[in-house]
């Protein structure tokens, strides 16, 4: 499990345990640090795909299946001894998505709360509306790059970095245009689902994941672009968000 889980700090006594999905490209840091702003009733674990920080050697996942695989095969005996909730961002609301489905399809798990970010719904016509990303040239990559967001002006000039940011991204991407999920006749999930979105970034189809449960439903939209999140007090509030509703609490942040 270490191998694949980033957890900077571990609690075994916690509630609830909070998987986070990194976006394409991304490796486990940015939300392992979570746990330093949660109290002791959550533990942040952070996945840590093939290809990247300690695992750079190894090749990249090449399916969705592949990385549910590896996750479920990791996690089942944890996900089984106290309640979970998953967290994606981007390419990481598809990747908790369909290990949600996987898991209350096979083993009749599913989190207490699945958190999806900055993404259309897997199963809306918006996703295959434009040319895919992963097949662009790397210079109309880099240009489409500079318009989401998140990733400093220095590190696109870079070719150095780009030479290692690039494969990884690109290799998530294409996993993400392949992964096809027709609407379901029934929803999959019983779980709450909560939507976060930029309101500076591209439109999303938010209201298509109501369809992907029969629990509660909410939308929530926060200042900035694509990685809104990245804000410092964006951040905050986000994760002030999920800790008060795994914990029950009223919630009045936005």
């Amino acid at each position: 499990m270490d191998k694949l889980v980033n957890c900077f700090y571990k609690r075994p006594n916690a509630f609830t345990r909070l998987i986070c999905f990194p976006w394409a490209g991304g490796g486990s840091l940015f939300y392992a640090q979570w746990g330093s702003l949660l109290d002791e009733s959550i533990e942040v674990c952070s996945i840590r795909l093939s290809g990247r920080e300690s695992r750079f050697s190894e090749p990249f996942p090449q399916s969705m299946d592949q990385i549910v695989d590896e996750v479920i095969a990791a996690l089942l005996p944890q996900l089984q001894e106290k309640n979970f909730a998953f967290f994606g961002h981007s390419f990481g609301s598809f990747t908790s998505f369909a290990t949600a489905v996987r898991l209350k399809e096979k083993y009749g798990l599913q989190p207490v709360h699945l958190f999806v970010s900055g993404a259309s719904a897997p199963h809306t016509k918006s996703r295959n509306s434009t040319k895919k990303k992963s097949e662009l040239s790397n210079e109309d990559f880099l240009k489409w790059m500079s318009t989401t967001g998140g990733t400093p002006a220095g590190i696109l000039e870079n070719k150095e970095a780009m030479q290692l940011f690039l494969p990884p991204l690109k290799a998530d991407l294409k996993v993400f245009e392949n992964f096809v999920y027709d609407k379901p006749v029934s929803p999959p999930l019983s779980c709450g689902l909560t939507c976060f979105d930029g309101t500076e970034d591209i439109p999303h189809d938010l209201a298509a994941w109501k369809e992907l449960t029969s629990g509660d439903f909410n939308i929530h939209m926060l200042p900035g672009g694509h990685f809104y999140l990245k804000d410092p007090k964006n951040e905050q509030a986000l994760v002030t968000y999920i800790s008060k509703y795994l914990e029950g609490t009223e919630i009045d942040y936005f």
